[in-house]
């Protein structure tokens, strides 16, 4: 207790329109704040694609839950984003859980590992399993999260081997990726407990590795020719491998 309530007096001097996962639902069930996910040590975003943070982002060595989260393969799965830890910053806080100008996809990879609750992010092998950028109206995966409160959910592949993973839920932030090191990189990493009859695992990446500085959802102009941030006239491409399919 005495460690959280030190971690929450820190935040009101976080960046204003900063963001950071710290909730994790299956089927609609919450699970709690900061139960079985890595919450990291700001809620700032990482701009170098060659961080080595860029996994699981600057979390703490020993996660402050060490739960490990049960999921079946096939299970509608949720990570929830705040402006800080506890939603708000201040009331009618107009940047949570992000700002409205931080537009751009949303993203779900999994890495499977021994232990969920103890394994390191270093030198893990993380395939896609869910993705939403740019729709045909012009609005991203960080609308429908504005939209939806600040929850991100997916439905986990039935065809997910089981056993334990991290789960890394990431946002990038485009409204500045029009220039080298102007996209912002959020992410945030839960623990869970996979069960099914899967065998699959998708195309695999390391992180830091796989992406560039300039691959062409990160190094962008969102804006059209009216400066609305709908897109630039060419589809969006999402950054990193495809999605696993079953």
């Amino acid at each position: 207790m005495k460690f959280f309530t030190a971690v929450v007096a820190a935040l009101p001097a976080l960046s204003s329109a900063h963001t950071i996962a710290q909730r994790v639902r299956v089927n609609g069930q919450d699970n709690g704040e900061l139960v079985g996910i890595r919450v990291p040590t700001s809620n700032n975003p990482i701009y170098n694609v060659n961080d080595n943070n860029i996994a699981c982002n600057s979390g703490y060595k020993t996660p402050v839950s060490t739960k490990v989260i049960d999921v079946k393969a096939g299970d509608k799965v949720g990570v929830m984003w705040g402006h800080v830890i506890g939603g708000a910053q201040t009331a009618n806080d107009a940047d949570n859980p992000i700002a409205k100008s931080h537009k751009g996809p949303t993203m779900f990879y999994l890495a499977k590992v021994d232990n969920a609750a103890s394994a390191q992010p270093s030198g893990l092998k993380w395939f896609k399993v869910a993705e939403d950028g740019l729709d045909s109206s012009g609005s991203w995966g960080v609308d429908r999260m504005l939209a939806a409160n600040g929850w991100v959910d997916f439905t986990l592949p039935t065809c997910v081997a089981p056993g334990q993973y991290l789960l890394r839920a990431e946002i990038i932030a485009l409204h500045s990726a029009s220039k080298s090191m102007g996209a912002q990189f959020y992410m945030g990493c839960a623990q869970i407990n996979v069960s099914g009859s899967g065998t699959k695992a998708g195309t695999t990446v390391s992180f830091p590795g796989a992406y560039q500085q300039n691959d062409a959802g990160i190094l962008v102009s969102i804006y059209d020719a009216k400066g609305n941030p709908k897109g630039n006239g060419t589809p969006y491409k999402i950054p990193g491998p495809a999605v696993l399919t079953c």
